[in-house]
This record gives C-alpha cells, structure tokens and sequence, in this order.
C-alpha cells in the first residue's frame, strides 16, 4: 500500500500526479477487499464508486467544501481519503467505525445518512445556508439511480433549481439498488443511456460534415437546427433540464480525469447541476460484479472463492417468512406481495418467481407501497408488505391515514424488528411498537420462535383489519416448540407457571426470558413465565390474573421505553387502579443505539439475560 500510506489528512489525495491515480485506485479497491473479508460490510457498491470518491475528492476542498452521500454505505473510500484508514480494523465493531457517514466521527461527514433519498434534500439546505452567511462553499450530493424511486427526492429537484449558488447533484448510476432497480425512473434511465449513444454518433456526423469544403459548415449548421427542434425527443437529461437544472452526461465513472474536469467545469457554472456518472456495482472482484445482489452486504467471507466463512446452521426468521408466504399463496389466489426494492432482503424472491403477477416491487418507495396496498385491499385482494422495521417508520401517517383508519386488511411483515446489529443506528427496529401501538383498529402480533411465526401468518390471512407481524434478524429461534397455543385475538400464552414474579417477554425476547427461567430453575426458584404474544391489543385478562396472585410484573422488550409494551402494561395498571404489585419495564432506554453484534448491544443496555436474570432475583 505504497501510496495508500500517504494518506493521513483529508485532502492528501492531491499531492498525487495524475498518472498516479489508478495505481492509487488499484490499492483502493486491494485495501477494501482485504479488510471487508474479514470483518463483513458493503462491498459492492464501495467498489464501484472507487474511483468517483477519488475525482470529488481531487476537486473539493475539505472541510470547508460539503459531501453528502445519499443512503452512506458507498462513503468507505470516502473514510479512507479523509485519514481514517487505520480505522476499517473495528468497522461496525462495537466502539468501531461506523459503517455509514458520521458527523461526530469526523468533519469531513457532512451529513448523518443511512436510509435513502435525503442527501439531495440535505445539500439544497447546506447551500442555503452558505447562501444566506455569504459563504463561498460548494455542496455536491452523491445520490444512487436507485434513490430516485423515492419520492423526497422529486419534492428535493421540486426545489433545487431556486438555488442561486453551486450545488452538484452526482447520479451514481449503476442500474441496482440491493435488487435490480424497477419503474418508469428506471426506463427513463436506460433511455438516457441509449441517447448517449445517439448524440456520440451524432457529434461524429456533425464533426465529419464540417471537414467538407465549402457545403459542409451550411449542411452542419442545418442538422443543427433540425436537432435543436426536437431536442426533447433525442436529447438525454431533459426532465431535469426542464426543471431548471443544468444536466451533464452520461459520463465514465471510472474515468478519473474525465470526472474530474466535468466536476470542475460543473462547480464553476455556480448554479444546480446534476452531473450523471455511469459506474458498475462490484467492479473489481470476480465475484461481486457477477453477483453485486449477493456482495451488497456481506459477512466475512474467502477472498479466493468468494465464499461465506460463517456456516448459516439453522434458517432465519426472513428464511421461514419467505417459505410460509410462498405456501399461502397457493392457497390464498388473492394474497399480492409487496415489497420496497428489497425481494431477496424480505425473502419474497421466491414467491416472485412462481407468482409474478401477484408480487410488486415499487422501487424505494415506502409510502407508495403502503398506499398501494391499502388500494389493493379496497380491491378485495390480501396485501402482505414486506418492509424492514426501520423503513416502514418512512410510511406513518401512511399506514395511519391510508390503512388504519378505513380499517382495511391489510397485512405488514415488518423484519428486522429489533436490534439489527452491525449497521448501527440508522437501521436498528427498535421503535416499531411505539409507532404502532397507538393507532386505533392496528393489531400487532411478536412470535416468540420460527413455529408461532408461521402460525401468526395463517392466523392474519383469516384477520379482519390491519395486522403487522413483526420478527427479528438472523437465526430463528426453535425452542419452545412443545407450547404452541392456538392464537387468539388479544390472547398471550402461559409459558410456565410459578410464583411471586411473573416475567412477560415481547416476540425475540422470550428467547432472553427462557433463559432466564431455565436458570431459576436449576436453583429450585420458579417463576411465570408468559408470552405475550399479541403486543396490541393487551391481553388484560392475563395481566389481572397475574396481579391477583403475583407481587412483581417484569416486562421485557426490544424496543424503546418510550411508547413500547410496558409502558402501555404499567399505564393499564394505573387505569384498572391496580396499586399493590411492584411493576418493572425492562426496555431500551431513551437512546440511539450504535453498531455492534446484537449480543454485545444488549449487553450493554442491560437487556439481556444475565441482566434480567439479576432484577428477577432483586425482585424475589
């Protein structure tokens, strides 16, 4: 890493001659494969945005000079040519580098990011301000072709045009988001693909007309005329044209000096401009640019075959949702799926594959596929949307205005509901009770173990109203298969029966709270055991039963204190004037959680077993 090493400050990328960058762009990529292999991340988009990173970091000056990243976890090139090389050793480790931009982690972050369609939003208000404080800044936005399937940022280029001063918008085009990108943005893509083609071989005829003595200057500036009239038609870039903002493009986005005196030439115009950069997802690995789907994020993994080091023992909860849905569906010819880009993360790639006509991927669009969905149910069908716990937090008001209060049958698969782990912060699902649990008619099931999960679904298929099911990330928990009772509206589940302490787990948690359980009883200590199974409605039959004969209630959860299932416990307590238990919320306390494995984050709010254990024996 001959040259890599001279990298210690940001800005250091300009000491190199320009013969220098690709061998610099060689290490880049040498640099990212060795470290991502071993501690897991996004690969594929990093590599293909190797070379873009370096031209914006060749023309910019930082800090003074603003980057934002749309969704951020393209930005490791980015740590790398801002000093925090040594850094990539503890990335997403626990008390270690973030995987995605962060302002308290360094300057040169200009912006927190980790969901997607924000940066061009955030880049309009930072060159406001440097507008209105008269300050000479330029602000350049890095949004994916993926990103404009969401609608923030048609509201952002609804806006963008107004500035007065320079702001870059770089289009990092690399047809995919995590799935293949789909819609009418998409196609209109491919189009301005197509018409770069079209005006190359249409500067060579004007050029060639122009060497012709005499004619060919007047037969030039014809095809001229003729080309200006029906520009809309042939000319790529117009809808942004159109809108007042200068287009420029496609250009290569692994040309460093091509990027870099567009770049230029685009700041100095000091006006919007969207500057459209072709790159290729995964580009130099074999293996991540044949399969960039399977290397947008990885665990560590053997740089030689390409190959997972972790062996997946057991099926995840995505894994059994994917396989139940796919079953409901011959049975059910009127259940569609949904999904916002992401078939193969909410594990509907099968049920794609054998009913395309009944499974829709809107595009990163959230609320759209909310709305969708409550449209198809007005229609008689069943929708299942199938959304990631920290994005269906995008589609609120959506599930509150468009679903809930017409009451409506629809069906949210919410995964990732929990602590996710290692992507830290901005995807962590732990607010996905408190969003809910407010809004009238919704119901909200947690199962306790890959069997319920299942159950759960055939029991929302048959459900009259709104109904989200949410389960968490990676392995499905298998125990406790011999206590299934048949689900009831609003009903929990009497685990085991005890004395004294009751312990009443939320979904994933049960898993924390048997534990808890099998460890008092190997001391000869027995306590209650319950699954509450349905978070809304509260089964207030159980909790009244549990105060007659218990001295403390313990709730356990993960999620927020705030809004989530004890508090709602302790509040129906207060209501029934229920004043002679001991009521104890174990919850996520009032926080951001960072990155780290899930064991070692809920080791670290006191959230699990070890923990819980300590309180139930306080309490005893």
């Amino acid at each position: 890493m001959e040259l890599l090493d001279n990298i210690k400050e940001p800005n250091d990328i300009k000491q190199f001659e320009e013969d220098q960058w690709d061998a610099l762009a060689s290490e880049i990529r040498k640099f990212l494969l060795q470290h991502i292999s071993k501690t897991g991340g996004h690969l594929a988009s990093n590599l293909g945005c190797v070379e873009l990173t370096m031209a914006l970091h060749l023309v910019l000056n930082f800090p003074n000079d603003k980057l934002i990243w749309d969704v951020g976890h393209q930005s490791y090139t980015h740590k790398i040519l801002t000093g925090r090389k040594d850094g990539f050793d503890t990335l997403r480790q626990l008390g270690g580098m973030s995987g995605f931009p962060k302002s308290a982690e360094s300057e040169t972050d200009a912006f927190d990011t980790g969901h997607s369609s924000t940066s061009i939003s955030a880049a309009i208000g930072m060159a406001k301000a440097s507008e209105l404080k008269r300050k000479k800044s330029t602000v350049v936005a890095v949004v994916g072709d993926g990103s404009f399937t969401g609608g923030l940022t048609y509201e952002a280029l609804n806006n963008l045009a107004r500035l007065k001063s320079s702001c870059m918008i770089v289009l990092n085009d690399n047809d995919m988001s995590i799935d293949e990108n789909v819609g009418g943005m998409s196609n209109y893509l491919n189009k301005i693909r197509v018409g770069q083609a079209y005006n190359d071989v249409k500067y060579g005829v004007e050029k060639g007309l122009m060497q012709i003595p005499g004619i060919g200057e007047g037969i030039a500036k014809a095809v001229k005329r003729g080309k200006d009239s029906i520009k809309e038609l042939l000319v790529p870039g117009m809808f942004f044209e159109d809108l007042g903002i200068t287009y420029i493009g496609p250009i290569d986005g692994h040309n460093i000096g091509q990027m870099v005196d567009t770049f230029e030439s685009a700041i100095r115009l000091n006006r919007p401009v969207v500057v459209h950069v072709k790159t290729i997802k995964g580009k130099g690995y074999y293996y991540s640019e044949k399969y960039p789907k399977h290397f947008h994020g990885v665990e560590p993994f053997d740089l030689k075959t390409g190959k997972g080091l972790q062996k997946k023992n057991k099926m995840t909860y995505t894994d059994i949702f994917g396989r139940k849905i796919l079953e409901l569906g011959e049975k059910y010819p009127n259940l569609v799926t949904i999904t916002a880009a992401m078939a193969s993360g909410t594990g509907l790639e099968k049920f794609a594959n054998v009913y395309p006509s009944r499974f829709f991927d809107v595009g990163i669009a959230e609320q759209h596929a909310v709305t969708f969905a409550a449209g198809l149910a007005k229609g008689e069908m069943i929708p299942v949307v199938a959304v990631y716990s920290s994005f269906l937090q995008r589609a609120y008001d959506q599930v509150l205005h468009d679903v809930c209060l017409q009451k409506l049958h629809v069906i949210f698969a919410i995964d990732r509901s929990g602590l996710v782990g290692q992507d830290g912060s901005t995807h962590q699902g732990i607010f996905d009770i408190s969003y809910l649990n407010h809004i009238p008619g919704m119901t909200i099931i947690a199962p306790k173990n890959r069997y319920e999960l299942t159950k759960s679904l055939e029991y929302a298929m048959e459900f009259d109203g709104p109904i989200a099911i949410k389960y968490s990330r990676g392995a499905a928990f298998y125990g406790l298969r011999d206590q299934m009772e048949p689900i009831e509206q609003g009903k929990s589940e009497l685990l085991f029966s005890g004395k004294k302490v009751a312990l009443v787990a939320v979904g994933n948690m049960v898993e924390e709270a048997y534990e808890v359980y099998k460890s008092l009883e190997e001391q000869g200590i027995s306590i209650t055991l319950v699954n509450a199974r349905f978070v809304k409605p509260l089964d207030e039959n159980m909790l009244r039963e549990l105060a007659g004969d218990h001295q403390t209630i313990i709730t356990l959860e993960e999620n927020v204190y705030q809004g989530g299932f004890g508090q709602a416990v302790s509040a129906f307590y207060m209501r029934e004037g229920i004043t002679d238990i001991c009521v104890k919320n174990i919850a996520i306390e009032d926080t951001f959680v960072e990155h780290g494995k899930v064991e070692e984050l809920r080791k670290l709010l006191k959230i699990d077993a070890e923990h819980v254990l300590q309180i139930v024996k306080e309490s005893l």
